[in-house]
Formats: structure tokens, sequence, C-alpha cells
């Protein structure tokens, strides 16, 4: 027998809340702004991610996770993310979303 079902027997008229479980986040958030960076490389536009000063397997996780959301090429070097065309205003939208304060900078 189902503990809720005994007590739904012992007590008819009560009903069940069940609490939303709170998710924690996989990474680590940091109270001062992530930069999300433009600049031309050769000729080609790049998007640079730089500032977070967590651990370097959260920044690589969340860099696999924004290459694989916008189907981009990239990659991860000297504690920043190096994501191929520009797409800040679509990272810096992901990165809101997972609750990071990012910061703008260039053009």
């Amino acid at each position: 027998m189902d503990l809720q079902y005994q007590l739904k027997n012992l007590f008819p008229d009560h009903t069940f809340e069940e609490k939303p479980v709170e998710e924690k986040p996989d990474i680590w958030l940091q109270e001062e702004p992530i930069l999300c960076k433009y600049e031309k490389r050769k000729g080609k536009p790049i998007t640079i991610i730089d500032g977070y000063n967590g651990a370097t397997n959260d920044f690589k996780k969340l860099a696999k996770e924004i290459k694989t959301k916008l189907s981009v090429g990239g990659s991860f070097k000297d504690d920043s993310i190096i994501i191929q065309g520009d797409y800040r205003d679509k990272i810096m939208e992901i990165l809101k979303e997972k609750g990071f304060n990012v910061k703008r900078v260039g053009g």
C-alpha cells in the first residue's frame, strides 16, 4: 500500500498539495556581469564571452550548451568562449534565462 493512499483513508477531507521542487542551477552564478563582445578576426565575425570567475568545467559546460542551442561552432580558450558569428543578442538571452547578469561590449 502506498503511504498517500493510507493517509487519504485516514483523512478523507484533506487535500494534498505537492510542493514544487526547486531546481538548483548546475552552473555557479556570479554577481559580476559576464561580458559579451563582438570582434572580427581575419574578416570573419565572432562573439566572445568573457569575465566568468567560476570553475573552468562550469564554463566549458556553458560553452557546449550555447553551441548546441545555436547550432554553431566555437571553442573555449584562455577562460573565454569564442562563438563563430555575431550571436550577441541570442547569447545574452540564453545567459539571462540561466540567471546571469550580462553586459554587452562593443558595436
